[in-house]
């Protein structure tokens, strides 16, 4: 977020800054290789880098040399980080009634954006090429374990599943809502946005294939690479460069905050819903929300350091991989097709939406989803390779230690519940877990949310022989 906050505050300028190396920040080996004339006389130098990788690295991230330098703070950067959370806080700081009023804009404007750049882009020279390249199948990565484990991976972030948001969010539907035709819609728009993205952004990519006369595999890149690298520079060759850079990153921004305060709104949420007669009391949920906006920038400070690049990439390969989100998808799949029931979970279905959904879906919660998410769990396992920046630079061992610290905190969680659950349980070991094992007969289905000290204790039982409070 503070990244793209960046980029859209540098493009409101006469010329981008990413445009040329006549920048403060630029080196000697700077070439705008976009400007194919200015090479006919002489040769370009091996080790040349161009306008908008420097901008990148060194104006922007001002990267170390070393993943053992943290470096300094990038101020600007941490104002941009300040700003993306002030925002966040004020959309969730009132709970889903107001994030539910900022989401019909941050939703829908970037399909706005995309249209734009859509229409933009396959208007542009080469658009074909990109297009071909982004439709043309390569049969022979199929047998890529890691090919699995990113499309797994972008399955998951994108529908953020296992993650708890689609369930906190659902609560506060009606107890009647369709969340089965809910379910299908949200798999259709999201997979045909997903599609129709592709076009937006190869047909782009084909035109800097085409602009720099080279294949497009060369300027294809993934990660902040597309986003900060590629797309900028392919949109600094167009007319009129500051108008479709501002699309671009005013939907990227838009994008990152509706993904950022749902999750926040998550976490409220089940806070809330663990501790309603404390939180739901005064101005208590929004001194919660604020401390955790507060701790959320304080450790995002790391990130926006000049050595914050390494750290990210840490997070994002140890933390936010496929493999934390599979073995939580196994987990819930279990718990919801074996232990709760499937057949139990189509009833309560059946009674809130008034039909049965597909048989098929029963038999994905027991059989499908697990074993698919096991053995993709499994592969990824085995070819688990170590991280390396840009595939090139080894952390030291303490930085890997770092990277499984984040992927254990979120893991050993379930494993620690387990056990506290076991241990403050009465009963034999068999007995404590059957009893933990054996959903509720008689489950108090409401779909309402408490809203103040008041309901929750309407909501509550009055023990017998005394009046309510």
């Amino acid at each position: 977020m503070a990244w793209a906050f960046f980029y859209l505050f540098s493009s409101f300028s006469t010329e981008l800054p990413w445009a040329n190396c006549s920048n403060a920040w630029n080196t000697e080996m700077c070439v705008d290789f976009d400007k194919k004339d200015n090479f006919s006389n002489f040769s370009i130098p091996e080790n040349a880098t161009s306008p908008v990788k420097e901008f990148w690295e060194r104006r922007v991230l001002n990267l170390t040399g070393s993943v053992y330098e943290l470096g300094n703070v990038r101020w600007e950067l941490a104002l941009c980080l300040l700003l993306a959370w002030i925002i966040c806080y004020f959309c969730v700081w009132k709970g889903v009634k107001s994030a539910g009023k900022v989401v019909y804009f941050t939703a829908t404007f970037p399909y706005v954006m995309l249209v734009v750049l859509l229409v933009r882009g396959l208007t542009l020279p080469g658009a074909v090429d990109g297009i071909r390249f982004y439709l043309y199948p390569d049969p022979t990565r199929l047998t890529d374990t890691q090919v699995w484990m990113d499309a797994g991976t972008q399955i998951f972030y994108s529908y953020t599943l296992c993650m708890g948001t689609l369930t906190a969010l659902g609560s506060y539907n009606k107890y009647n809502n369709d969340c089965y035709k809910d379910c299908i819609y949200l798999c259709l728009l999201n997979s045909g946005t997903s599609f129709v993205s592709g076009f937006a952004i190869f047909s782009v990519l084909g035109f800097m294939a085409y602009e720099q006369e080279t294949d497009i595999s060369k300027v294809a890149e993934s990660g902040p690479g597309l986003a900060f690298i590629a797309y900028p520079r392919a949109v600094a060759m167009m007319p009129v460069p500051q108008l479709w850079t501002i699309c671009f990153f005013i939907m990227i921004v838009l994008l990152g905050l509706d993904s950022e305060f749902v999750g926040l709104e998550t976490l409220m949420t089940a806070i809330t819903d663990l501790y309603p007669s404390y939180l739901l009391c005064g101005y208590r949920r929004e001194l919660t929300l604020l401390f955790i906006c507060v701790g959320s920038f304080l450790i995002g400070l790391v990130m926006v350091t000049e050595g914050g690049l390494y750290i990210f990439h840490l997070f994002d390969y140890y933390c936010c991989s496929g493999m934390t989100l599979l073995l939580f998808a196994i987990l819930q799949s279990v718990c919801i097709g074996w232990v709760y029931g499937a057949n139990r979970l189509y009833d309560n279905i059946e009674d809130m939406i008034g039909y049965r959904p597909m048989f098929l879906i029963k038999y994905s919660w027991k059989y499908i989803t697990p074993v698919v998410c096991t053995g993709t769990f499994v592969f990824s396992l085995v070819k688990f390779t170590p991280l390396k920046f840009n595939n090139i630079i080894e952390y030291p061992w303490w930085g890997y230690a770092i990277g499984w610290w984040f992927t254990f905190s979120s893991t050993l969680l379930v494993p620690l519940w387990m056990i506290y659950a076991l241990l403050a349980s009465s009963g034999s070991i068999r007995q404590r877990l059957h009893v933990l094992c054996t959903p509720e007969r008689n489950l108090l289905l409401n779909s309402s949310k408490t809203k103040n000290c008041s309901t929750f204790i309407g909501f509550t039982a009055v023990p017998q022989g005394q009046e309510q409070p």
